[in-house]
């Protein structure tokens, strides 16, 4: 298996992170001068740049050039965010549902506070057979403490499918 994702901090650096510190494949694509919120994406995730920030089909929404191709290179995208806080209006959020349906691939829109998305999610990969993840979700900034559960979230599942080679 392998977790891909666009570098942002929040849901994509907790993604990566759990997915190398559980001994598994990480990688993706991030805006060109890895940049994010809180400044240059830390350079031990092992991430491409996009040679442009947005991709023609969305140049209203920053970075979406990163998040069309992790959409396109990956087998499904897992989207993570907090029902209550971002009720689907993020931008972000929104392209990458857009661009999943427009490459024909699954997608699983998930509220990590949820007690039953271990769950959900497992079965979703197995359903779909899974082995490249694109993760996506919003930044730390707009949903904060979002990081924290995703990460805690995706070295569960991994640990438990038996994915995971080492934590």
């Amino acid at each position: 298996m392998k977790i891909i994702s666009g570098g942002q901090t929040g849901v994509d650096q907790s993604a990566l992170f759990a997915a190398i510190d559980c001994g598994i494949e990480a990688g993706g694509w991030c805006p060109p001068g890895r940049v994010c919120e809180s400044g240059v994406i830390p350079g031990d995730l092992p991430l491409q740049e996009t040679p442009a920030d947005r991709s023609p089909d969305a140049p209203d929404i920053p970075r979406s050039q990163r998040t069309e191709w992790n959409v396109r290179d990956a087998d499904a995208s897992l989207v993570f965010h907090f029902p209550s806080e971002n009720r689907i209006t993020d931008q972000g959020i929104e392209w990458t549902i857009r661009c999943a349906k427009h490459y024909h691939k699954p997608y699983l829109l998930c509220d990590p506070g949820d007690n039953r998305s271990a769950k959900k999610i497992m079965q979703w990969l197995k359903k779909y057979n899974i082995n490249i993840l694109n993760v996506a979700g919003p930044s730390e900034l707009s949903a904060e403490g979002i990081g924290d559960k995703v990460y805690r979230l995706i070295v569960r599942i991994v640990t438990i499918m038996g994915i995971s080679k080492s934590v």
